[in-house]
């Protein structure tokens, strides 16, 4: 049965707008009406007309009276009219707030219509602005008032238990990757470009926050310098960048170290890593070393969080504690210099993505869970 869904993301590159984008892309694929509530064409939806997607943007007017505008009551405005109009069966909120406060507020003012709630919690809307005592009660108040709440990882789920004692059900539904998208394709070209005497590979895709632990980069990429040619690769923006840029010119590393910004076709550079490195100080899953995974690039990345439950250890990577780059460093020389643990983590890599976090099977919990709540069943 076709469903009407309504997508609430944040537009930009981070993972949850990535989530949110590629799960709504991929339902419309299955014949599902999906319609983005947002206040930009989200980064990952592209132009042009795409079968069964439709973009409502939410307008908020300037008034003098107001300090800083009043997205959520604009937003839960656009939801409430957009649901009455495309008969929407499901409102899908990415980010407990502002976002499933504003489906809250659209659901009541258009009763007696039964959309229903699907919250999905990320991570930073729980870890650190849900948890700020300025919206702690109105974040616990979301999530109880949600139809149906998914968090991205068990380490996740235990986290808003911990912090909100929340009484309301918090199923466990990974992130998904797209492995036809993701795919070990070889690019010959633009790896010659990028390093162009043959040097080793590593790359970090970011948002460049403080939590990225974007230095330590540096300290790693000093490490793996000693014993072999490498370039790092750095793809993203945010606070931390122009730290890390300054950094690297004054430790003499501009000629190792290339600044890509956003990137909105990262399919394209992933193959190109001989491996994904990412020293966070906490994620609460991790998109980018699963999209990793399935261009079959090993990671290297911090024991926290929800990593865990992307990267098996000794398997398609490795683990180590928060901020030694000695040891990350280590692990990647000896993924970029021997080519038979390369092969055997990339293939297992490749394996686990496609196995377990397959848009496909990721989607077809979704559409249970929706159907769960529609139909009752």
């Amino acid at each position: 049965m076709k469903l009407n869904i309504g997508i609430v993301c944040y537009p930009t590159f981070g993972g949850s707008g990535v989530v949110a984008t590629e799960l709504g892309k991929h339902l419309a694929s299955l014949g599902h009406e999906v319609h983005f509530i947002t206040y930009d064409v989200p980064s990952r939806l592209g132009g042009g007309f795409v079968e069964n997607i439709f973009y409502h943007n939410v307008d908020v007017a300037p008034y003098p009276l107001f300090t800083y505008p009043p997205y959520s009551v604009a937003l839960a405005s656009k939801m409430a009219e957009v649901t009455r109009k495309a008969h929407l069966d499901i409102l899908h909120v990415h980010y407990a707030v502002p976002h499933a406060t504003s489906a809250f507020l659209a659901k009541t003012m258009i009763q007696p219509w039964c959309v229903k709630i699907v919250t999905t919690l990320h991570g930073t809307d729980i870890t650190l602005v849900g948890s700020d005592p300025s919206y702690l009660e109105v974040t616990r108040f979301s999530i109880e008032q949600s139809d149906a709440v998914t968090a991205v990882s068990s380490w996740l789920r235990r986290e808003t238990i911990r912090t909100f004692h929340t009484k309301r059900p918090i199923e466990v539904i990974h992130n998904s990757v797209d492995p036809d998208l993701f795919r070990p394709d070889s690019r010959p070209d633009l790896r010659k470009r990028l390093a162009p005497e043959g040097q080793g590979v590593m790359m970090h895709i970011s948002n460049f926050r403080p939590v990225k632990r974007t230095g330590d980069l540096l300290d790693i990429l000093a490490f793996a310098r000693a014993r072999t040619e490498t370039k790092l690769i750095l793809v993203g923006d945010g606070p931390d960048r122009p730290v890390v840029e300054a950094a690297a010119q004054k430790r003499h590393m501009d000629d190792d170290v290339v600044f890509l910004g956003n990137y909105a076709n990262i399919e394209e550079l992933l193959p190109v890593a001989d491996v994904l490195l990412q020293p966070s100080a906490s994620e609460s899953f991790g998109l980018a070393p699963l999209e990793a995974l399935s261009c079959g690039v090993p990671v290297v990345a911090s024991d926290v969080g929800g990593l865990p439950e992307v990267v098996e250890h000794g398997e398609c990577g490795y683990l180590f504690e928060v901020g030694d780059a000695g040891a990350m460093a280590e692990a990647a020389v000896e993924i970029m210099t021997d080519a038979d643990l390369h092969k055997r983590l990339s293939a297992a890599a490749r394996a686990r993505a496609v196995e377990r976090f397959d848009i496909k099977r990721i989607a077809e919990q979704y559409i249970e869970l929706y159907s769960r709540l529609i139909f009752k069943v």
